[in-house]
């Protein structure tokens, strides 16, 4: 080997050991500067547990508040139907005490009808017998 060969051999060995010492330095100081420096992910899981917490909390809100709505309107009907109830029942107790009255007339109708003395046709006869026998 010549001595210009050995030279630039011993040269870039040198230079390469450098470079890899370089870069061995360059890799310890930037794992050094991750290693120290301070963490957000502890910042990130509060926030997401914040906010899945937040998300269930709202769920069983949004569920409490459709249950809610559902009783809710489950009672208001039934209370609707007691009032249609009640309302067709006064309406029912109403139509009889109308059919009773009316009943009531026409039984009375009837019975002043059966207990007169004379028929309506023959009234003008028996008021001139009555008159006669006045006189």
């Amino acid at each position: 080997m010549s001595s210009k060969t050995k030279w630039t051999d011993e040269t870039g060995d040198v230079e390469m050991e450098r470079a890899l010492g370089n870069f061995r330095q360059s890799v310890h100081a930037w794992s050094e500067a991750m290693y120290s420096r301070p963490r957000t992910v502890a910042q990130d899981v509060r926030r997401r547990s914040w906010r899945l917490a937040m998300g269930c909390a709202l769920g069983c809100v949004l569920a409490a508040g459709s249950v809610t709505g559902g009783v809710y309107e489950h009672q208001h009907r039934q209370q609707m139907a007691r009032m249609a109830a009640a309302q067709k029942a006064e309406q029912q107790r109403l139509a009889d005490e109308r059919t009773r009255q009316a009943d009531a007339e026409l039984l009375a109708t009837v019975d002043s009808d059966v207990s007169r003395t004379v028929p309506a046709a023959m009234e003008p006869l028996a008021q001139l017998m009555d008159e006669g026998e006045t006189q």
